[in-house]
This record gives C-alpha cells, sequence and structure tokens, in this order.
C-alpha cells in the first residue's frame, strides 16, 4: 500500500531525510520514531505529497506520488503536525468544507460526516469556533477531517498529541479497528502507543532508517531483555545472589530495590541461555528454597531503552565521524 524506495530530502546543503526506504502493506500499523529532528515529519510529509523528494520515489496502492499526485493523495489521510485548521470556522463547517474538497456529495457527504463525529466524539463542538476548542478537541477536529474520506492509506503524526488519557485511549482503539483493511503510519514520542497500536515500528535518526521491526523484535535488543525480576522477602540479598547465581543458566544477579524487609533483584540469563527465558527455572528454583515471594516475572524487554542506545549510540558514531 506505501511503498518508499530510496527517498532523500535536501533543505539546502542539510539533508534532513537520507536514503529512507521501506514498505507498509494493508493491515498494517507502522510507528516511526525518532527524536526532534530526527526526520520523521520531513519523511511523512515527503510520503503525503506534501513535499518532493529531492531523490527517490513514493508509491501510493500502485500509484506513483511524483507522476500523479492527485490520483496518490485521494488515497490519504492526512493528520499533520499542530494540527492546521481554519480557526474562524466551526467544527460543522470545516468538516463540510474538507467533505467538498473530497469531492463527497449529499448523502455520501452527510454520512461521511456524520460517522467521523462520532468516531472523534465531537458531537458536543460542532457548531463552536475552532480557535475556542482545546488543544484535544483541536486535535480530534483534524482527525476527523484525515478519515472522512474513508481512505486506505493513513498517515497520522503525533495523532494522540494534547489528548487527555481517555481520550488517548479512544484514538488508539479506533487505530486498531481502521487497520484491518488500511495501511497506517503514526509518528509518536509515545512509546506505549507502539506496544499498544503497532505492528511494526522503523526508529529513525540523523535522517536515516536505524532500527526495523515489531515491538517484540526490537525489545529483545534491550538490556534487560530476557531477565527475570524478583521481589522477596525475609531475605538478604548477598545470600539470594550467591545462591541463584550457581545455576548454569544465570549470568549475573543485580540489585535493583530494597526496603519494607525485601529486596528486588534482576537476574541476567547466560549469555548461552536459550531464548526462550529462563523464568521457569528461576520460579522453581525460589519456590524450592522456600523463599517468600512477593511478585516474580519475565521481563521481555523496554522499547524506551532500546530507543536510547539505539539513538544515542547512532548520534555518537555521527559525532565521531564528524
Amino acid at each position: 500500500m506505501i511503498k518508499v524506495k530510496k527517498v532523500s530530502r535536501n533543505f539546502g546543503h542539510i539533508e534532513a531525510v537520507k536514503d529512507v526506504s521501506f514498505d507498509v502493506e494493508r493491515g498494517e500499523v507502522l510507528g516511526f520514531l525518532g527524536p526532534n529532528g530526527a526526520g520523521k515529519t520531513t519523511t511523512m510529509r515527503v510520503v503525503t505529497g506534501y513535499l518532493e523528494p529531492s531523490q527517490g520515489e513514493v508509491h501510493i496502492n500502485g500509484v506513483n506520488m511524483q507522476s500523479d499526485p492527485e490520483a496518490a493523495k485521494k488515497m490519504i489521510g492526512y493528520l499533520p503536525e499542530n494540527a492546521p485548521v481554519y480557526r474562524d470556522m466551526h467544527v460543522l463547517g470545516f468538516l463540510k468544507f474538507v467533505a467538498a474538497i473530497r469531492d463527497l456529495k449529499g448523502r455520501k457527504a452527510s454520512d461521511a460526516i456524520d460517522a467521523a463525529i462520532s468516531t472523534c466524539h465531537l458531537e458536543h463542538v460542532l457548531y463552536q469556533s475552532i480557535d475556542t476548542l482545546s488543544k484535544g478537541y483541536t486535535r480530534r477536529t483534524v482527525l476527523a477531517q484525515s478519515i472522512l474520506h474513508d481512505p486506505p492509506v493513513l498517515i497520522l503524526d503525533e495523532p494522540t498529541d494534547g489528548l487527555d488519557p481517555n481520550q488517548k485511549y479512544e484514538v488508539r482503539a479506533m487505530i486498531n479497528r481502521m487497520s484491518k483493511d488500511k495501511a497506517i503510519i503514526i509518528s509518536t514520542h509515545i512509546l506505549e502507543e507502539v506496544d499498544s497500536c503497532c505492528t511494526r515500528a522503523l526508529i529513525i535518526a540523523e535522517g536515516k532508517i536505524i532500527a526495523n521491526g515489531t515491538p517484540d523484535e526490537l525489545k529483545k535488543i534491550s538490556p534487560t531483555s530476557n531477565t527475570v525480576v524478583m521481589k522477596l522477602a525475609g531475605c538478604d540479598f548477598e545470600s539470594v545472589r550467591d545462591s541463584v547465581g550457581q545455576i548454569p543458566s544465570v549470568g549475573r544477579v543485580l540489585k535493583i530495590g530494597e526496603g519494607d524487609g525485601s529486596i528486588t533483584a534482576r537476574v541476567f540469563p547466560a549469555s548461552s541461555h536459550s531464548p526462550a527465558g529462563i523464568a521457569p527455572e528461576i520460579a522453581s528454583y525460589v519456590v524450592n528454597k522456600g523463599w517468600r515471594i512477593i511478585e516474580i516475572y519475565p521481563d521481555p524487554g523496554k522499547l524506551d531503552e532500546v530507543f536510547r542506545k539505539i539513538t544515542l549510540n547512532d548520534m555518537k558514531k555521527q559525532g565521531n565521524d564528524i
């Protein structure tokens, strides 16, 4: 549905996006991650046809964005950053305006507007001027215009920016519902959003893609991936460390918390241990030892650790090269 092939984008002598390639299939939600200034928004603007690439090609459902931009853009719903709107319009008037631009007429237009209003929960602000709306309602109004024509491709730049926790939950649920028959790209700084919405994630830094995989695949890069966290009462850490450390599948044991008569430790697997995990073996060992367990669980790793590790390492390399 979306094919980005060797795309670069320059602003004068600044190369904001460097030889970026990726595909997004129908049914996929691709999370686009990166630090500020990494090239996320520029890439999304090129994908939507808002910016021309300096080199490379973008195809939307087989249509070349550069040679037939009108046909390609008809298949895209775009939620830009900063929610640009005509602020002197009221919400319903704005949606009617967008419906007309999208060539929706009569019953088809009214049905599309009603569906977008319901999906984005705008019923209570329809006749309110956009310049009087909260940031959250403004964001939802722009989100409504992006889905108005039921496009097969959605490009959403920070879709939950400015929304409260309940609204964020609703938008994520909406993305999951729509993803069954659409190809969706979302740019986000909220890593839990990648876990809850995305089937795959790209990490971009310095204009280049430096990681590409499912959330679970990326978590395996995390330093805490495949570890076991256990909180035990009535034990001293040194005894636990020395005892658990004798298990062949264990690499090391670190104390990560202490208080109220309990200790919390993280158990790392030996490098040669099976990727299936050591949690069952550790749990069985602790039970047999008779230690009082408050909690014990496997840690699959954390996306925020992966994000920091990958982006900081890449920026250090860039600095060394310079």
